[in-house]
């Protein structure tokens, strides 16, 4: 059975709907007023002589995490560019010569043009391998071939750009954790 709730009834002024007008404009330029008046509380930037200070789990340009001999920790599942709506990531595999992975990734592409940022590939990626956490944002080149990005490119970061507290990152080659990660990954009790 169907709640029935009354219509509230309007007066002849609401029913104008001039009054309503006059109410939401006066709002408006109170509003303009005082942002005209106090200046000094606007929250603005000088960009882009001053970036923004993004949040770490913002979602903007890609990464390849590294294993603590520098590595990629990419596997060639190609769960990443099975899980991208935008088919904007190239994975060609090869056979890896750790024994203790399968196969490597020979080519690792992303077309930046493509990319919708949505991070599909960093949920989909079982091995922690891909992340969107670089901060870089502001994306500028003077020709579409610079947005697709290679492996190398990927791999190119340095663990001081990113917190302490992130363990994987911080056994990368350069990190604070990285010589204890290595030690475990030459003994082959982590990989």
């Amino acid at each position: 059975m169907a709640i029935v709730i009354p219509r509230p009834q309007l007066s002849f002024a609401e029913k104008l709907y001039f009054v309503e007008i006059f109410k939401g404009l006066a709002l408006t330029i109170g509003h303009a007023f005082r942002t005209l008046t106090k200046v000094d509380t606007l929250e603005t930037l000088d960009y882009p002589e001053v970036q923004p200070d993004l949040p770490q789990d913002y979602r903007s340009r890609h990464r390849l995490m590294q294993r603590p001999d520098g590595s990629p920790r990419c596997v060639a599942c190609f769960m990443c560019s099975t899980a991208c709506p935008a088919r904007c990531i190239e994975i060609v595999a090869e056979e890896s010569d750790n024994a203790h992975v399968e196969k490597r990734p020979k080519v690792f592409d992303i077309d930046l043009l493509l990319c919708i940022y949505c991070g599909l590939c960093v949920e989909a990626c079982p091995c922690d391998a891909i992340r969107m956490d670089t901060k870089q944002a502001i994306l500028v080149e003077d020709a579409r071939e610079k947005f697709i990005i290679d492996k190398d490119s990927l791999l190119d970061w340095k663990p001081s750009d990113y917190p302490d507290h992130d363990e994987i990152s911080q056994q990368a080659p350069g990190g604070l954790k990285h010589a204890a990660a290595l030690a475990a990954f030459q003994s082959g009790d982590q990989h």
